[in-house]
């Protein structure tokens, strides 16, 4: 009888932590469609100026319009696009009223050619960013062949002589070149939070489950 109330127990407390872990999950999910909805308000907000000192944790993801010139210098950073392949993302130097910036002007084919306006007023907006993709695991940049392999703002910007200040292009008066602009959006951000609250919902159910026909076996052996 001590055995059967000891296995009672242990499916009843089982049952209840993986039901907790569920809950726990849930909140976590409503919690991150709130931090997306926020982020998502941000990026499509109206653009402003750029501020003079823009910082990550104040003007992370805030729309800037700008006017200026490509200076013609810039890098490739290796990187993919949903349903095309491998590609770059070519990222300029831009001046603007003495200073100057990063511009991720978006994806272009391995193979691909592209050209950017020179000496030429161009108008732009798109957002303040600060992406996290470096690591160890992150290789040197190829300089030689001018390929780099995540957007490290400080380092490129060192390597290009700007300010720290990279700006993802959402538009600009550049039409037909050959680049397709990657605007930021919420898609990169994981939000797993529903599937593993179902995970821990089904192993709850099981637990149960288990818990009862192991219940149920016993008792019929003692009848």
């Amino acid at each position: 009888m001590r055995r059967l109330w000891f296995v009672v127990c242990i499916g009843f407390a089982g049952t209840a932590c993986l039901l907790f872990l569920g809950k726990w999950q849930v909140d976590r999910l409503y919690w991150k469609l709130d931090v997306l909805s926020k982020i998502e308000q941000k990026i499509s907000a109206t653009a402003v100026k750029l501020p003079n000192e823009p910082s990550e944790r104040e003007h992370e993801y805030l729309p800037v319009e700008l006017l200026g010139q490509f200076t013609g210098q810039s890098i490739r950073v290796l990187a993919s696009r949903k349903n095309y392949g491998a590609g770059y993302r070519i990222i300029n130097v831009f001046r603007t009223n003495g200073r100057s910036l990063l511009v991720d002007l978006g994806f272009v084919g391995l193979n691909s050619s592209y050209d950017i306006s020179l000496n030429s007023d161009i108008s732009l907006v798109g957002n303040l960013h600060w992406p996290n993709e470096v690591d160890t695991f992150t290789p040197e940049p190829d300089l030689k062949n001018n390929i780099w392999f995540a957007r490290d703002v400080e380092r490129i910007a060192s390597f290009l002589q700007t300010e720290p200040i990279l700006i993802v292009l959402t538009d600009s008066s550049i039409k037909g070149r050959n680049i397709t602009p990657m605007p930021i959006d919420t898609k990169h951000i994981p939000n797993d939070h529903l599937q593993y609250a179902i995970t821990w919902f089904s192993l709850a159910i099981i637990w149960a489950l288990m818990s009862c026909l192991f219940v149920w076996n016993t008792r019929q052996k003692r009848l």
